[in-house]
């Protein structure tokens, strides 16, 4: 069975905002004609898709890291934003599908009699994000084999690891991926939560390489960069950038691009925006990387001809010190600025 809610022409006609005289980016989307993914992708597909929008409304994953919820509407905000862009010649809106999202209100509802002081409870949510892999990964392999590029928004970084299991499978061979991230996500193998996505993908070989951009020095483990170590996975650190001035951002890219070349691998591009500063986040942080900067991320890694998937994660819209109503326009916005960025760029837009 496949746990998935289709988009359909009616959400998307709900959420433009229209004006005379212009096109918004919402009115060139795909939508799917057909309920039975495999057709749904292949009609996609034959109707000129080349990149499929899927959401994850959820904060179980968070929630298991002992963290903040609130990465359940990140979906929702980035829609009504990125529905309301303008189409014109800076992007090729029909080249985007937006499929739908991942089911997971039951999961949610479930997960929010627990009480996480209880280790019992805290081993039940966590089995909840094992049930949310499996519908997760399954949708992702389907993608991935059409040769369709997935961009995943909302929910936790729980959701690497299904992602990239899910690409794995689709491509027949262990990955790489580098997260623009303050954290690894390279905790222990303690249960699945949003803090070990990375581990578990590692030690279940569907992720080869790893590089992890931006991680700060202060907010790691030592057992977690041990384990990167001894995966021989690179890293260059938020402080080494932007507080020491060791390495430049771009020199950074630069390096990256070369580990991720070498690797012959299917590249995947992951994105927490907890690393990006004031950006409503299940972790919120007043001292990381410009919005700006982490466009510019996006669209470096999207050049990498073996790229073949975004992810971004953690916006919190409820986690803005201002109130939900300032966190939906503030994630939105990030979101819709970075899938652009993303699209723009493997479109070769301004090239």
């Amino acid at each position: 069975m496949t746990h998935l809610n289709f988009a359909n022409l009616q959400l998307v006609t709900s959420l433009l905002n229209m004006r005379d005289g212009e096109t918004k980016l919402g009115q060139q989307l795909l939508t799917p004609n057909l309920h039975d993914l495999d057709k749904a992708l292949i009609d996609l597909k034959t109707r000129g898709a080349k990149f499929v929008l899927l959401g994850i409304p959820e904060d179980i994953g968070p929630r298991a890291n002992l963290g903040r919820g609130g990465s359940d509407e990140g979906w929702s905000a980035f829609l009504s934003r990125f529905i309301n862009l303008q189409q014109n010649n800076f992007i090729h809106g029909q080249e985007i599908a937006l499929l739908g999202h991942i089911e997971t209100q039951d999961l949610q509802q479930e997960s929010l009699s627990l009480d996480l002081n209880k280790t019992a409870d805290l081993i039940k949510i966590r089995s909840l994000v094992e049930q949310l892999d499996d519908r997760v990964s399954d949708v992702i392999s389907a993608i991935s084999s059409h040769q369709l590029i997935p961009i995943i928004i909302g929910g936790g970084h729980n959701n690497a690891y299904p992602i990239i299991k899910g690409v794995s499978q689709a491509k027949g061979q262990a990955i790489a991926a580098i997260n623009l991230d303050p954290h690894t996500d390279f905790r222990s193998l303690e249960g699945r939560h949003s803090g070990n996505g990375f581990n578990y993908a590692a030690q279940q070989n569907f992720l080869g390489f790893y590089f992890s951009l931006g991680m700060h020095e202060l907010k790691n483990s030592q057992a977690n960069i041990t384990s990167m170590n001894q995966h021989h996975f690179p890293f260059v650190s938020y402080q080494q950038i932007y507080v020491r001035r060791e390495v430049s951002l771009e020199q950074a890219l630069l390096d990256a691009s070369c580990y991720l070349n070498d690797s012959r691998a299917p590249i995947g591009i992951e994105l927490d925006v907890d690393a990006i500063s004031f950006m409503p986040a299940s972790a919120y942080t007043n001292a990381g990387v410009d919005l700006s900067d982490a466009q510019y991320y996006v669209h470096c890694m999207a050049q990498l001809d073996n790229s073949c998937y975004l992810h971004l994660a953690e916006g919190a819209p409820k986690q803005h010190p201002a109130g939900v109503t300032a966190g939906v326009s503030d994630v939105g916005q990030g979101y819709a600025a970075l899938v652009s960025s993303f699209i723009q760029s493997k479109q070769n837009i301004g090239e």
